[in-house]
């Protein structure tokens, strides 16, 4: 007997009802008056995280209520067709959840947890053009080390918030964990092995 929690029942009928070809794209695509740095809009997040990220108002989506949104159903893909720049930073995003869940896997308490995400937030992050950036290709290369700064800096702001967020979906109420957020690390995102 396989077990679908409520919150994912809908994603799976969604996702299996239009088939394998759709995937769920960012509702960014406006980009007017949208700083970017290697091709990625800097689009304003719901934080008070300290960082270059313009803030958001409380009360609309952002990139990381989209990105965990549509983690589990996204996570699902091979593929993903690139409709706007903000789809850029929605595929980071979904590979960062689906490494941080791995990071989450073993850990069975919200205290657990969130000193294993603080350990994560402490690594460096790599920009494009250097070793470890995930996506060679998918970012353009920093024109500079003020461009490769910015980026670096917002990536950093828009990990942790992610991070924050994650963990009041990865872990219930009474803090433990939530069985049908961790399973998702054992998933590969577009065939990317996380170790």
């Amino acid at each position: 007997m396989i077990l679908i929690a409520p919150d994912l029942r809908f994603d799976l009928i969604r996702f299996f009802s239009i088939g394998h070809k759709m995937v769920y794209h960012s509702s960014f695509v406006d980009e007017e008056g949208i700083t970017k740095a290697c091709g990625c809009p800097l689009l304003p997040l719901k934080s008070h995280i300290k960082g270059p990220a313009p803030i958001s108002e409380q009360d609309k989506t952002d990139i990381v209520d989209e990105a965990i949104t549509f983690f589990r159903a996204n996570v699902f893909f091979t593929n993903f067709d690139i409709k706007s720049p903000a789809d850029k930073l929605l595929i980071y995003l979904t590979f960062y959840i689906n490494v941080a869940l791995k990071r989450l896997e073993g850990c069975r308490t919200l205290a657990v947890g969130t000193k294993a995400i603080i350990n994560l937030g402490l690594e460096d992050i790599p920009v494009p053009g250097e070793t470890g950036f995930p996506f060679p290709g998918l970012f353009s290369l920093p024109q500079s080390l003020d461009e490769a700064d910015l980026f670096r800096n917002y990536l950093k702001q828009v990990r942790e918030e992610t991070s924050g967020r994650l963990l009041s979906v990865a872990y219930r109420a009474n803090g433990t964990p939530n069985k049908w957020w961790l399973a998702f690390a054992k998933r590969k995102f577009i065939n990317v092995v996380v170790l």
